[in-house]
């Protein structure tokens, strides 16, 4: 256990642990998959300690933020899902807000045209951070160790180093080389000022003072003091907006979770300011309707349903969804009825594509580098956590003297109002930029349950195929009866409404099966991947978790014990 090492020892197991390939694992007693297996290995000493899985999931967040910097993170947001082990279960929702001086027509010129990338470039982007807020405010209320015991295994690694990974050394490459901001170009540098290279020790001095003053002073350590002086000494010589009265108001909110039911499965959910949620519920409402017994999965017939499917849920969640504390009226429970699925799901034409009409409705962007956990500790306790900086490295910005990247999640408002394309610009009212709101999200962060107990737990990055990446997972293990291994690697694609196109991993879907949803009327477009799935399934039967990463995470691990 932690308590019981010797100085550096910890480190030192931690930099063995990450030369090592865990995308899977099993354990009786806890299990914790992340997308860093030194996080995840931090994680599981935490429920060795005597930890449940909420604090697990604080000590993991914080060590993604120093070892997996691209999406791991202090100064970006994200939400948590939680299932004790009596059957009760709440979210935290930590998302970022607009600062206090944003207006609806923040990222507009004097003409009223939208200037593209004002909305992910520079300070402007930044939405005031939630993450140290959030995972305060679970440890608060849900925790069982000490906050410091939690955020020292982070601080030891930031302070002492830890190994680069080869992924973080063409990170490092391709920041020298290309046109980047300063703090990127020598964000991986040695001591020596030197880039520094795949299996030499990389130390973050400046996050380890940080993490330092967050873990003495909890949630005050970074929202009011040195810290929260720093960051808006940095936006005003910057051209940043975010000040002190932004940081000091900051909190995150406990939230009641949207619930869904699948046959004897039950979904538990992130609600708005998250999207995911109710669209997957809304999805596999709809599929509940379809005839598995004749629908094979990567058939055309199972493809063509699940865009169709992915079509209807995306054009409602840009209609209808935003900020809660904005939108009061959203109209939640009819989206996540079985009757509204019916309504959705009798106008799928089965043997041609629908059209999406860009002068109705249309879907947000999102940026690609968000990062998940999946955790569940001895008695039962889970947790789902996704958070993000937007963007890979979000603005690619920090203060160098607090070692820390800034998001750049104001690019996930909708930037002109009423103004909707066939491309990727939205315009419809609930998530238009207001002071104080939070953007919408496509996290989805999500915990099935069967006879009362957890029996998958899942989320997933991606932007903007979040929602549908995780939807299929769950369909194939629910549905198709796959262990989550298979699930998460299975072929995945994604439809969003606008633009209206099916997107599908190049080297999973047939050329015959391509040819033929084009004659249906699709288009396609082939990209690599689809998400980077973290998910364990419990096997109450042989009492044992299982835990996976997907393969697309080169540093991902899935530890139990």
């Amino acid at each position: 256990m932690i308590k019981q090492l010797k100085p550096g020892l910890l480190v030192s197991l931690f930099l063995t642990v990450s030369s090592l390939a865990l995308g899977q694992s099993y354990g009786k007693n806890g299990m914790v998959v992340c997308d860093n297996t030194v996080a995840s290995q931090v994680g599981i000493e935490i429920l060795k300690k005597g930890g449940n899985a909420i604090d697990a999931s604080v000590a993991t967040a914080f060590a993604l933020a120093v070892t997996h910097p691209q999406a791991g993170n202090i100064g970006g947001g994200g939400f948590l899902v939680y299932l004790d082990s009596n059957g009760k279960s709440t979210t935290i929702d930590f998302r970022e807000k607009a600062p206090l001086s944003a207006s609806p027509t923040f990222f507009l010129d004097a003409e009223g045209n939208f200037v593209k990338g004002s909305n992910r470039e520079g300070l402007k982007s930044v939405g005031v951070p939630g993450t140290v807020a959030g995972l305060y405010l679970a440890h608060q209320k849900y925790g069982l160790l000490p906050w410091k015991e939690l955020i020292q295994p982070a601080v030891e690694l930031a302070e002492k180093g830890v190994t680069l990974s080869w992924t973080l050394e063409q990170h490092a490459k391709d920041f020298k080389a290309g046109d980047y901001p300063d703090f990127l170009k020598n964000y991986f540098n040695n001591s020596l000022g030197k880039p520094t290279k795949q299996g030499e020790t990389w130390v973050q001095k400046e996050l380890a003072n940080t993490l330092k003053l967050i873990r003495d002073q909890g949630k005050d350590g970074f929202y009011k003091g040195h810290v929260a002086q720093e960051i808006v000494s940095f936006m005003k010589a910057n051209g940043g907006l975010i000040t002190l009265e932004d940081l000091n108001k900051y909190e995150a909110i406990e939230r009641k979770p949207v619930k869904g039911q699948y046959k004897e499965f039950e979904i538990i959910a992130m609600p708005p300011p998250s999207s995911g949620g109710i669209a997957l519920i809304e999805m596999l409402n709809m599929m509940e309707l379809a005839n598995f017994d004749s629908i094979q999965f990567n058939s055309i017939e199972y493809v063509h349903l699940l865009a169709e499917a992915m079509r209807r849920a995306f054009a409602d969640r840009a209609e209808h969804l935003g900020d809660p504390d904005f939108n009061p009226d959203m109209p939640v429970e009819k989206l996540t009825s079985k009757e509204f699925a019916q309504m959705r799901y009798k106008n799928i034409d089965f043997n041609r594509a629908s059209i999406s009409d860009s002068s109705k409705f249309g879907q947000l962007y999102d940026g690609q580098n968000t990062t998940h956990l999946s955790i569940i500790d001895k008695v039962g306790n889970s947790v789902s956590l996704t958070y993000t900086l937007e963007q890979s490295y979000g603005c690619g910005l920090g203060s160098p003297k607090l070692g820390f990247l800034f998001n750049n999640e104001m690019g996930d408002f909708n930037p002109k109002p009423s103004y909707t394309n066939s491309g990727w610009l939205i315009g419809t009212p609930p998530n238009i930029i207001q002071p104080e709101k939070r953007m919408l999200s496509s996290m989805s962060p999500t915990i099935i349950t069967k006879n009362g107990k957890p029996y998958l737990i899942i989320g997933s990055p991606g932007g903007r195929t979040i929602i549908n990446t995780v939807f299929q997972t769950i369909l194939c293990v629910l549905e198709y009866d796959m262990p989550v291994e298979k699930a998460i690697a299975g072929m995945k694609i994604h439809h969003q409404w606008m633009p209206d196109e099916i997107v599908y991993e190049t080297n999973l879907l047939s050329p015959d099966t391509r040819k033929s949803l084009e004659n249906m009327g699709h288009s396609i477009r082939g990209v690599e991947n689809l998400g980077r799935l973290m998910g364990i399934q419990i096997m109450e039967e042989q009492r044992v978790y299982k835990g996976t990463a997907d393969s697309s995470s080169p540093d991902g691990g899935a530890v139990g014990y």
